[in-house]
């Protein structure tokens, strides 16, 4: 049960690191309730979540990344990750510290994804 969690996890935080935001996706099911921000409404498709990705590659660099699978049951799963980026807009470089809520079906997608996050 927790491989699950670890091998998709593993793959959506390699695949923002190496910027291939469409293998991102490549884990994220087509009818998946995805929260960018937890208190705001989920996107309504699939089309908005690859608008939220599609500009990964155009605004960060240099990504490093580590996290913990902190929980989970057959059901879900509460991820603890921090990432260092730059920001290329602003060249500032950022840390990280979040938390994903996860549901994994059983071809490895994400049916359920929420996120906090805070930056310094």
């Amino acid at each position: 049960m927790r491989e699950k969690y670890d091998v998709w996890t593993r793959e959506f935080m390699e695949s923002w690191k190496k910027l291939d935001w469409k293998r991102t996706l490549n884990v994220i099911a087509y009818d998946c309730k995805y929260y960018e921000n937890p208190i705001d409404e989920a996107c309504a498709n699939f089309d908005e979540i690859v608008k939220l990705w599609e500009v990964v590659e155009e605004n960060q660099k240099d990504i490093t990344y580590s996290y913990e699978i902190v929980a989970y049951n057959d059901e879900v799963a509460i991820v603890n990750w921090q990432m260092k980026r730059t920001f290329i807009p602003t060249n500032a470089v950022q840390n990280i510290d979040g938390i994903f809520e996860v549901s994994v079906n059983d071809e490895g997608k994400c049916t359920l994804f929420k996120q906090w996050r805070f930056t310094r």
